[in-house]
């Protein structure tokens, strides 16, 4: 069974990328088809309407509004404060990564809030341990699954032994998280090669792996913005008509979004404070692999409790930890905010956030993270 599946994913023909983005070649690589070309964007109210009446967040895009002077300042803001603290996470994690699977592995980021944490990764054991790891960037879908395509174009290109490292910006309640793990499950049915379900990232305040920088819940800069400090790529997009049987998962290159973009001072800032926090990373590394962390699921307890509370049915609705409360105040039609405490120091922008668009604040105590949004429900309001 095992020698039919390589078979197949050796001589099945997947149309190769095309360049992508804007960081350099020699940082990431993504594997993904450019629906430049195609009208998706739908408005917030729009797209809300459509993805609550059962249309798949992959079959259409946000739409991807220039930057106000508010949020940039925020992001601007937010990286000079913690860009020491960001490194931090990326030593540990790379360290972890760099253990377990040393010059074999691969990095392989999820788009998009994966793709800045891997360009960091594979800056940072190339700048401790001389090794440029490559660096793919792929599309993972909650719903569809990871994009097979992707994946077989790096084992056709690396071996089935390669050691993938996939990973992601931060956890939430878990979801692609699940994902991945149903995603390498039935990737191994289907092609005879066992992907390791592991996920990497910088922070866990959802209690979900085992690979992380830190459980803290707190400000990943990256999160402040869309595009522009992703590369300028949009969400992954999945649709029949739009994507074939050789072709990658689609997503637009927003080449208009240059005079913009910030992508690369945000992994160039970073970096830059690798030297001083490596020894630090070492040591929380050296910490976790003595003593490996235990996966809880702790978060999704909680959003059980908060559905409970506010008779929320669509766990979809509830977006956990200050990166996705972020960007349901940037991008969504939020309901309310609940926070751990008022005086978190990791919720000021979050305050200011909902302040900004009239959203109403309530302290929900003994939260795993320090903070959660809640969609607002279109179809009949919440109460």
């Amino acid at each position: 069974m095992r020698e039919l599946g390589m078979q197949r994913w050796m001589d099945k023909k997947i149309a190769p990328p095309v360049p992508l983005g804007s960081y350099a070649q020699e940082d990431v690589t993504f594997l993904l088809k450019d629906l430049g070309g195609v009208a998706l964007e739908q408005g917030t109210e729009e797209r809300e309407t459509a993805i609550q009446s059962g249309v798949h967040y992959s079959e259409m895009l946000p739409a991807e509004y220039r930057p106000t002077d508010r949020y940039v300042d925020l992001f601007r803001d937010t990286l000079c404060r913690s860009a020491g603290k960001v490194a931090q996470s990326v030593a540990a994690v790379s360290e972890l990564i760099w253990a377990r699977k040393g010059h074999e592995a691969v990095l392989v980021s999820l788009a998009r809030a994966g793709t800045p944490v891997g360009v960091l990764i594979k800056r940072y054991i190339r700048e401790m341990y001389g090794a440029d790891l490559p660096h793919y960037s792929i599309s993972i879908i909650r719903g569809k699954g990871i994009d097979d395509n992707a994946v077989l174009y790096i084992l056709q290109r690396h071996g089935a032994d390669a050691k993938l490292q996939f990973i992601d910006g931060w956890t939430g309640k878990g979801a692609i998280r699940q994902v991945l793990i149903e995603a390498c499950e039935s990737f191994g049915v289907k092609y005879g090669v066992r992907l390791d379900d592991d996920l990497a990232v910088l922070a866990d305040p959802g209690r979900c792996t085992a690979t992380f920088g830190t459980r803290e819940d707190y400000l990943i800069p990256s999160a402040c913005l869309n595009s522009t400090v992703s590369g300028l790529m949009s969400r992954t997009v999945l649709r029949d008509d739009l994507i074939g049987p050789e072709d990658f998962h689609g997503a637009k290159f927003y080449r208009e979004w240059l005079d913009e973009d910030v992508s690369n001072l945000f992994v160039d800032t970073v970096s830059s404070c690798f030297a001083s926090a490596a020894e630090a990373g070492r040591r929380s590394a050296a910490e976790m692999l003595a003593s490996p962390p235990p996966v809880t699921w702790q978060g999704l307890r909680d959003i059980r409790s908060i559905q409970e509370t506010y008779g929320i049915d669509d766990i979809n609705l509830v977006k956990p930890g200050v990166g996705e409360t972020t960007r349901v105040l940037l991008r969504r039609m939020p309901w309310k905010i609940l926070v751990d405490r008022v005086d978190n120091p990791n919720l000021s922008h979050i305050m200011l956030l909902a302040e900004d668009r009239g959203v109403p604040v309530e302290i929900f105590p003994g939260l795993s993270y320090s903070c959660c949004g809640i969609i607002k429900l279109l179809k009949g309001e919440s109460e």
